[in-house]
């Protein structure tokens, strides 16, 4: 295995990296914001599980790990080598310094949806997708994309004003799932869905008003499902741009589910029955 520090070879804790101050630091750190990640077409990826599967995409640039946590999940180490990214060991406090939600493993990754639009994403197949209009949480946001993934789903748009899916929150709350699936950018709702709609794909918004309940819906189609702000819910412009709308029945006092749980049962709802056909 390559390991690459400062002055030692060896994953021995003895050479580790350990200023805190030092501009490494600094850099790595500036990939949390977005302007640097449009720059350098980069991510700061954190935590074991982001890591790993960032890792496993062979997208790790550079690893940052305490002995501990090496120790803990060799296999991460071993995947970045593998792929010929470099290895750091680090003190707590030296990746702590990088984020603090680090959890002895950060990364430095290429971004592999950077530049995407919609219209490239369609060069695979698409069955299945999902929109989200101005959702602003990340934590929100990360567990979209990880039910999308689950859900077996073809593409993940970002649109209007929405939290950026490269932000180390989101990439964390998916749990890796960001590496497997195209995770995209989009303008308006129009901009998104007008591609997708050119390709076949039927155009369904998940709307709490809607007459027609998601258990009584035919889903048979390859579809495009939109999904809104967590307090706002879809805008105008998105529910006039859909085929259909569509909304998951509410049997208790809940006034509505959060986004991420709605994305889960539409996106699923609709993959049995793409599945059945």
């Amino acid at each position: 295995m390559r390991v690459e520090h400062d002055r030692a070879p060896a994953l021995s804790g003895a050479s580790a990296l350990t200023n805190v101050a030092s501009e490494r630091v600094r850099r790595v750190r500036r990939l949390a914001k977005r302007s640097a990640r449009s720059e350098t077409g980069r991510l700061l990826v954190e935590g074991p599980q982001a890591c790993r599967e960032a890792a496993l995409a062979g997208l790790v640039v550079d690893l940052y790990l305490t002995a501990d946590a090496a120790h803990a999940h060799p296999e991460i180490a071993a995947a970045t080598d593998e792929s010929g990214g470099h290895i750091h060991e680090a003190s707590a406090e030296y990746v702590r310094a990088i984020s603090t939600d680090a959890q002895g493993f950060v990364a430095v990754a290429g971004d592999p949806w950077s530049g995407w639009t919609v219209a490239r994403s369609l060069d695979r197949l698409v069955r299945l997708a999902a929109v989200f209009e101005q959702i602003r949480d990340p934590g929100n946001a990360g567990t979209a994309i990880r039910s999308a993934d689950a859900a077996g789903a073809d593409l993940v748009v970002f649109a209007d004003q929405s939290v950026d899916p490269a932000a180390p929150k989101v990439v964390r709350s998916s749990a890796g799932s960001y590496f497997h699936l195209p995770v995209v950018r989009a303008g308006m709702i129009e901009e998104a869905v007008a591609p997708l709609r050119r390709a076949g794909l039927e155009v369904l918004a998940a709307d709490g008003a809607a007459d027609l309940a998601l258990g009584a819906a035919v889903l048979e189609r390859p579809a495009v499902w939109l999904f809104g702000n967590e307090v706002r819910g879809l805008s105008a412009a998105a529910l006039a741009a859909a085929d259909r709308s569509i909304r998951i029945e509410i049997h208790g006092r809940a006034e509505s589910l959060n986004v991420a749980m709605a994305a889960t049962l539409c996106l699923y709802a609709s993959i049995g029955q793409l599945r059945a056909d």
